[in-house]
């Protein structure tokens, strides 16, 4: 087993996908006779797709109808991506590396799998990672931890020995209730919002395998 593990969160820390997202809840809504704004989708980024659906439309969908709802936007969502995948600046570089390094890898996204697949196939470097788990996995969205919790699991390192890199503000505050260090990159929101993380970062090129690992190894000291 891996002394150390890095846990990817997917979407603004593997590919690019902001704007994907925010033309698929678009158009999701436009279908609908409804209307979703950025400022809706910024504030929500992170949780999973079915909890945003209850949050804003509560009272015009219907248990039975989240479901679909959730389908249509994703279907949306991978159709944009794979017409033209933005695959985040370093991120096959660090993968490269901290695999050579022995470290596990993960992906913990509260996408659903048919979204992480798609990314996973989309990169040079999808099949170096160990675990993936995804929003059907998991029956709680960030900020709650057991996205992390389990891909700590399924790669058997214990969660201290683990390091997440995010991109939102939820995601931060679950890698901090999971017990593990956490980096950020810039991006989907401000530096400012990001400040709980260890280290924030404005390129997964800036990061380096001993950062990394000393970043870890603090973590289990403290």
């Amino acid at each position: 087993m891996p002394e150390r593990a890095v846990i990817f969160d997917m979407d603004g820390v593997l590919v690019d996908s902001y704007r994907a997202h925010l033309e698929s809840w678009q158009e999701l809504a436009n279908s609908h006779g409804l209307e979703f704004t950025e400022e809706q989708f910024a504030v929500s980024f992170g949780q999973t797709t079915r909890e945003i659906i209850l949050h804003y439309w509560s009272s015009l969908v219907g248990e039975a109808d989240v479901a679909a709802w959730d389908a249509e936007k994703e279907e949306l969502y991978r159709r944009i991506l794979q017409d033209d995948f933005p695959e985040m600046a370093g991120a096959s570089e660090l993968i490269r590396k901290l695999h050579k390094a022995g470290f596990g890898l993960a992906i913990g996204s509260s996408g659903p799998p048919e979204n992480v697949q798609v990314v996973i196939d989309a990169l040079a470097t999808g099949d170096l990672f160990g675990a993936t788990v995804s929003g059907m996995d998991v029956h709680y969205g960030k900020p709650h931890p057991e996205v992390f919790l389990k891909s700590a699991a399924r790669l058997g390192v214990e969660a201290k020995r683990c390091l997440v890199i995010e991109d939102s503000p939820v995601g931060i505050e679950a890698a901090r209730r999971a017990s593990m260090a956490v980096v950020a990159i810039t991006g989907t929101a401000e530096r400012v919002r990001l400040s709980e993380a260890d280290i924030v970062v404005d390129s997964l090129r800036e990061l380096t395998v001993p950062v990394l690992a000393e970043l870890v190894d603090t973590n289990v000291r403290t």
